[in-house]
C-alpha cells in the first residue's frame, strides 16, 4: 500500500542564498509599493468621475492599500530577521508530498517520522 506523506524541505543559509532571499524580499516589497501607488492613482481617477458611491469606493480602495502596507511590514520584518540569521542556519523553505510504500510487518513508528530534505545552494545535501 502506498501513503502520501508530507516532507519538509529546509534550506541551509549561505552567502548566496542569503543574497537571493534578500533580492526576492526586496522585489516583492517594490511590487507591493507599485500596487499601492497604482491603487492610489485609480482611487483619485475614479473619485473624479463620480459614477460610483464615493464612500464605498474609498473604503474598498483603502482596504486594499492597507493590505499591501501590512504585507510590506511583514517583508520588512523578514528582511530584518534575514540580516540577524547566521550563515549555516536552516530555514524551512516549503513542504512537499511524497509517496511512501508500506506493507504488513513494517514499523508504524518509523513510517510516521517526518522526513526532511536539506538543500544547500540548490543542491540536495542530506535526507533525514
Amino acid at each position: 500500500m502506498q501513503l502520501i506523506q508530507t516532507v519538509v524541505v529546509k534550506q541551509i543559509l549561505t552567502e548566496n542564498s542569503k543574497q537571493k532571499l534578500f533580492d526576492e524580499y526586496h522585489n516583492k516589497k517594490l511590487q507591493l509599493q507599485k500596487e499601492s501607488d497604482q491603487l492610489h492613482f485609480e482611487l483619485k481617477r475614479l473619485e473624479k468621475t463620480k459614477t460610483f458611491q464615493q464612500a464605498t469606493l474609498k473604503k474598498h480602495f483603502e482596504k486594499e492599500i492597507q493590505n499591501r502596507k501590512e504585507k510590506i511590514k511583514l517583508i520588512d520584518f523578514q528582511i530584518e530577521q534575514l540580516h540577524i540569521l547566521p550563515i549555516g542556519s536552516e530555514l524551512k523553505e516549503k513542504e512537499v508530498q511524497a509517496i511512501v510504500e508500506v506493507k504488513v510487518g513494517d514499523s508504524w513508528d518509523a513510517t510516521n517520522l517526518r522526513p526532511t530534505i536539506i538543500v544547500k545552494d540548490g543542491i540536495i545535501e542530506e535526507i533525514r
